[in-house]
């Protein structure tokens, strides 16, 4: 690259680095000024801060993020106790990442990859080598993300404004599979925020507004919410937030044309407490997104995506929890995707396959409506001296596709149908003194059709996890090791099963759909270590450590092929402008296995966090053929250091990944991303965040791209300033 270059990039940092601090500066003071009015006023004005949430009352003092209870536990349990594989991502963490789009908000945590490439606004999760048709069970408050549309790159994504989100917990491997059938890469739960993270004790109303600017796309987020304590049981929140960016550019100062996107996010929710053992909460969230679509750099589509969930959850315990501990959850899902020609586009009949010319405005709709269910009741009792949680519910998910619009347009290969998924499982965790042991059996049945098909099947899902603590001295009771055989069970989806129709552009050719797709069935076999210690160097600090080995034999594995109209049986039709034919077929098997670590250190000066996963995986065909498994992620190596100061007000530090190319991926390469970022609680009510992501610059693409026709670069140095104002009476 020429000096010109250079120099014209390192004037725009340097200008751009400018501006923020001077924003800072001007933030910073006014902190000052507001700090000392806050200073004189009298002691009873200062909120109180005596009461806790109930998970704070749970975390013992120098706990870490380990230590806070997951979310999406079945048992009440948290990461560090839970024997598998789980993450916990908290409101501190993601404020801290100051994210734009899902994935950011996932940043560091072991085993968990995404793939977003130019659409950045939607996002598909990797765990553990396996995404795309429900793999990943991405949950929004209780409701699955099951949106799919048709494309080379990402299949099923889903959409959530980080500002909405206040925790992120992720299990890795079948053992969640009490949270849905499908999910025999993990699971990942977004819980959004509550009025009560807004409502001081003694505050029956409070505000706060956020405004946040970054450098590359010159994006602009504004926030607002809005909490109201109707009565002592009765909480209502509001939330609004609204994005625009421009393109991005790349490590190389080249703009990324698509990557720019405007998007409009809201959250309503209301948590109602009838009696003292029961709470009911009502939520919807919902989001209107637009970004253009590009071929060859040049916008050819316009996209408008609006997606609604509306959610309600309902707990009832008795006064103990022992018996009944019901959860009672139903949800559903409607996403719309419209997509608009920019240009006139060459394309193919996907009936006859005979080249027609697709005009500008022509229209494609895309819409998923999903409907769940999950009840689950967990009872507490004692037999012989050992302690049972015993857990049994069942679930139900209905997707209902439509798609439509011009002949030659992308919604036709993109199939309609319906596909209904249900399961019934039992689990009871045993402990006694230092063995624990977790038995446990799900039944899983789908079926799906159209109007040409009808196809259904069903399966067992067995789990068994033993762990031990054999140490009782100082130094080793906090050890505790486990090893966990898992099954998990997923069934073909409506695209997999019913694709059809020809490739619309560049080479005709057929889909083939494949009403004989079996299921898929993961059997995972996991040895871990859970370690937990406090007080080590100096009174009140933590030392949290989980690592595992895994093995995922995932049989009969269904990806995409490409078939030859000339060899014997393949099923491709023979004929004039026939090159090849792609159909959803069973492999054997998908062997996947890999090293996970996550551990913390926190003390009163900051903390050290390291994570890591290796991950490989290749795919085995029914005469033994091996092949590279696309969907395999960079290895990764985090480290993050964070140090406070002026009394735990400020905190500065910085996050280093190496990211290892996967073998076999035609567009990836080794590199390392350094961040560093700053967050200064100004006051009580005024929050002020500095954050810069990949500080040198570096030039580099998702691997997980790589099946797509073209490699896009993510993007270069950004620098983020925000500031958080609260109010509230």
């Amino acid at each position: 690259m020429g000096s010109m270059n250079w120099e014209r990039r390192g004037r725009a940092t340097a200008n751009g680095a400018a501006a923020l601090l001077a924003g800072v500066a001007a933030i910073a003071l006014s902190a000052l000024s507001a700090h000392a009015q806050q200073a004189t006023q009298p002691a009873g004005k200062q909120p109180d801060q005596s009461k806790k949430t109930d998970q704070e009352k749970a975390t013992p003092a120098g706990a870490t993020l380990l230590d806070k209870i997951l979310v999406l536990s079945r048992t009440g349990e948290t990461a560090i106790e839970s024997l598998a594989s789980a993450s916990h991502v908290d409101q501190e963490q993601l404020d801290r990442r100051m994210a734009t789009t899902p994935n950011e908000m996932l940043f560091g945590v072991p085993g968990v990859a995404a793939q977003a490439d130019a659409r950045r606004v939607s996002t598909s999760i990797n765990i553990r080598g396996l995404q795309d048709f429900g793999r990943v069970a991405v949950i929004v408050d209780g409701a699955r993300q099951n949106f799919q549309r048709s494309d080379h790159g990402t299949q099923s994504t889903f959409y959530i404004d980080p500002e909405l989100v206040k925790s992120v917990d992720v299990i890795r491997g079948p053992v969640a599979n009490t949270y849905g059938s499908g999910a025999i890469g993990g699971v990942v739960f977004f819980d959004t925020k509550d009025a009560q993270d807004f409502l001081k004790p003694d505050e029956s109303w409070a505000g706060s507004v956020t405004g946040r600017y970054e450098s590359n796309g010159k994006g602009w987020t504004s926030s607002a919410s809005g909490a109201y304590r109707v009565s002592e049981n009765w909480e209502v929140l509001g939330n609004i937030v609204y994005r625009d960016y421009d393109n991005y550019k790349d490590g190389d100062g080249d703009t990324v044309n698509g990557t720019g996107f405007d998007v409009l996010s809201g959250l309503l929710k209301t948590t109602i407490r009838p009696t003292e053992n029961s709470e009911l909460k009502l939520g919807w969230v919902g989001s209107s997104d637009g970004w253009d679509e590009t071929s060859g750099g040049v916008p050819v589509n316009d996209i408008d995506l609006k997606s609604n969930t509306f959610t309600a959850r309902y707990n009832i315990t008795d006064e103990d929890k022992s018996w009944l501990d019901l959860h009672i959850n139903t949800s559903y899902n409607k996403t719309h995707l419209g997509l608009t020609s920019l240009v006139p586009q060459n394309r193919f009949d996907p009936v006859t396959g005979l080249p027609v010319v697709l005009p500008a405005g022509s229209q494609s709709t895309f819409d998923v409506g999903t409907t769940g269910i999950d009840i689950w009741n967990t009872s507490r009792f004692e037999t012989s001296g050992i302690a049972h949680e015993l857990s049994y519910g069942g679930d139900w998910v209905g997707d209902d596709v439509k798609t439509g619009g011009a002949a030659g347009g992308d919604s036709f290969y993109t199939p309609s149908g319906k596909r209904n998924v249900s399961g019934a499982y039992v689990q009871d965790k045993l402990t006694w003194d230092w063995l624990e042991v977790i038995a446990g059996l799900r039944y899983d049945s789908y079926s799906l059709k159209n109007d040409t098909h009808d196809i259904s099947g069903d399966g067992l899902s067995p789990r068994v996890t033993v762990g031990v603590s054999p140490f009782e001295s100082a130094g080793l009771a906090g050890l505790q090791f486990y090893g966990t055989y898992a099954e998990g069970y997923r069934s073909p989806s409506i695209t997999e099963t019913l694709i059809s129709g020809n490739h619309p552009a560049g080479v005709s050719f057929p889909f083939l759909p494949n009403p004989n797709l079996r299921p898929e069935t993961g059997k995972t076999t996991e040895f871990g270590v859970n370690y937990k210690q406090n007080d080590i160097f100096e009174a009140g600090d933590a030392l949290r450590l989980k690592a595992a080995y895994f093995n995922n034999d995932v049989d009969d594995y269904i990806d995409g092929v490409t078939l030859s109209p000339f060899a014997p049986g393949s099923g491709c039709p023979f004929g004039p402008g026939i090159p090849i034919c792609f159909q959803y077929q069973n492999f054997a098997k998908a062997r996947i296995n890999g090293v996970e670590l996550e551990g913390v250190y926190d003390a009163a000066w900051g903390y050290a966090g390291l994570s890591a996963s290796i991950t490989k995986g290749h795919t085995v065909s029914y005469k033994g053929v091996e092949a590279d498994l696309a969907t395999i992620p960079s290895s990764q190596v985090t480290a993050q250091l964070g140090l406070r100061f002026l009394e735990d007000k400020l905190t500065v530090g910085g996050e280093v990944q190496y990211n290892g190319k996967p073998k076999g991926n035609a567009v990836a390469t080794d590199y390392t991303l350094v961040n560093a970022f700053a967050s200064y609680q100004a006051t009580d009510d005024l929050k002020v965040d500095f954050r810069a992501d990949n500080l040198f610059d570096v030039k580099y693409a998702n691997p997980l791209n790589g099946g797509t026709t073209v490699a896009v670069y993510e993007p270069g140095i950004t620098l983020k300033l925000a500031a958080t104002m609260r109010f509230g009476g």
